[in-house]
This record gives C-alpha cells, sequence and structure tokens, in this order.
C-alpha cells in the first residue's frame, strides 16, 4: 500500500475516507436538545456526515455521546519534525546477551513516582515481570536488577536509594498534576542530583502518560517516554545509551 505522508487523513472503511469517531460528554440534560447541540458542536469542529451513535443519559443533566463523522483536511505528516528517544529496537534475549558481554553484571535500575503522585500503574507496568501489553517489563531481563520503590516517594528517600545500591539508572513515573505540580517534583530531584554530585554518572528517565521526550530533555533528564510505552522500549533506550555513556 503507497501512503502518501504529505496527505494524512483518518482511516475507516478505506484509504483517505477521514472517517472519525468522537467521544464525549456535554452538560446539558439528556433529550432532543442536547443531541442538537452535539451534533452543532461537531460541525463547528468542520466535522461532515455526522452520526450520532450512542447517546447515555448519565446523570445530573449531563450527556455522554458517541458519534461518528468524517474529517474534510488532512496533515502534511512529512513535514512534522519529531522529538523522542533514539534507539535500535532489540529483542531481550539480544539485550541480555548485550549487557553480559559489554557490563559483565546486571545494570541497576531504581524506579518510583515521586513526590504526592500516587499512581503506580505506569511504572508498575515498565517493571514488574509479567509487563504490559504482552511486553514482558524490566524484571524480566536478566540485564537488570530492578528496586521498585513504588508511590509517593520523596527525591530524598529516592537519590538515598540510589546510593544504597549504586544504580546506573533513575526511572521516575509522573501523572501530569494540577497547576504543573509534576514540573516541581521533576525539577526538585535533577536539583538534588546535581548537589549531591550524582547526576552525572547516571541516565534519569522519566514517563507518563502526557510526558513528552522534549519536556524531559527542557527538565535537564536524558529521556521522556509518554502514553503507548512498553517496557522493551525503556530497556532497549536504557542499554544502548548507557553503552555511549561509558564509552565516551
Amino acid at each position: 500500500m503507497n501512503i502518501d505522508l504529505k496527505n494524512i487523513r483518518p482511516y475507516g472503511d478505506q484509504l483517505g475516507d477521514g472517517a472519525v469517531q468522537l467521544s464525549f460528554t456535554l452538560p446539558i440534560e439528556y433529550g432532543p436538545l442536547a443531541r442538537e447541540t452535539a451534533k452543532k458542536f461537531c460541525e463547528t469542529l468542520g466535522f461532515q456526515d455526522i452520526v450520532i451513535a450512542t447517546m447515555e443519559d448519565i446523570g445530573e443533566n449531563f450527556t455522554f455521546f458517541v458519534i461518528y463523522a468524517k474529517a474534510s483536511v488532512s496533515i502534511d505528516a512529512s513535514t512534522i519534525k519529531v522529538v523522542a528517544p533514539k534507539f535500535r529496537r532489540m529483542t531481550r534475549e539480544q539485550l541480555d546477551e548485550l549487557v553480559k558481554k559489554e557490563f559483565n553484571r546486571k545494570i541497576v535500575v531504581v524506579g518510583a513516582t515521586i513526590g504526592t503522585d500516587a499512581h503506580t500503574v505506569g511504572l508498575d507496568s515498565i517493571l514488574n515481570m509479567k509487563g504490559f501489553h504482552g511486553d514482558y517489563g524490566l524484571e524480566r531481563y536478566h540485564a537488570f536488577k530492578v528496586y521498585n520503590m513504588g508511590a509517593q516517594v520523596s527525591p530524598v528517600e529516592l537519590v538515598k536509594k540510589v546510593r544504597e545500591v549504586d544504580a546506573d539508572v533513575i526511572l521516575v513515573s509522573q501523572v501530569v498534576t494540577q497547576r504543573n505540580v509534576h514540573i516541581r517534583h521533576l525539577t526538585e530531584l535533577m536539583d538534588l542530583l546535581y548537589a549531591e554530585g550524582l547526576r552525572e554518572d547516571l541516565l534519569v528517565i522519566v514517563g507518563g502518560p502526557r510526558i513528552t521526550h522534549e519536556l524531559a530533555l527542557e527538565l535537564g533528564y536524558d529521556a521522556g517516554f509518554g502514553a503507548g510505552t512498553v517496557p522493551s522500549d525503556v530497556a532497549n533506550f536504557i542499554v544502548q545509551e548507557l553503552l555511549k555513556k561509558y564509552s565516551r
């Protein structure tokens, strides 16, 4: 199939048909007015052939919609510049063998969610043995020794653990929070690593549903992994980046 990157549109039943599925909630009581408002809203966004597939009364004068429609616009993907972690995709077995050969020891990884963040689903999916989406977590690799500190760990506690186990890598998970509290947490950790003289010896990675690689670099981190990241992405980046770091 030949894809024209200069003219990308959503795919539904056939290439270039522009078909999309939307879901949203409007603060309007379930009924004809809510239905018409949802349709007008989609028209205002530029959608055509609008079909209200599902309309549900979710109580307290709120109505939930699932809508099928078609977009008329297209995107020139050939002009988009992506800032993302760079690595060559290798299998778990290949990474284990590479680490055994080049490091002759396990790579030590310390992971945590820091500050007030109590969400560990993302962190666990990357670190725990069972992994995520059929992709084994770092604990499954022979290449890594993993310390998962869990939720609401202070930067001071995290740095203490890094010293205790002589870590090579810090993996921080942060859910974007109100008033950008996550930025303060991440900045506090980075400042502490520099103050303790540890930053240059470590690979420091942050992940989360709204974390971007670009944001991570701005905050002084080595990489940022967002939604859709699987454990092997992080594993490949860690091994290949540490090899570069230690060969300098």
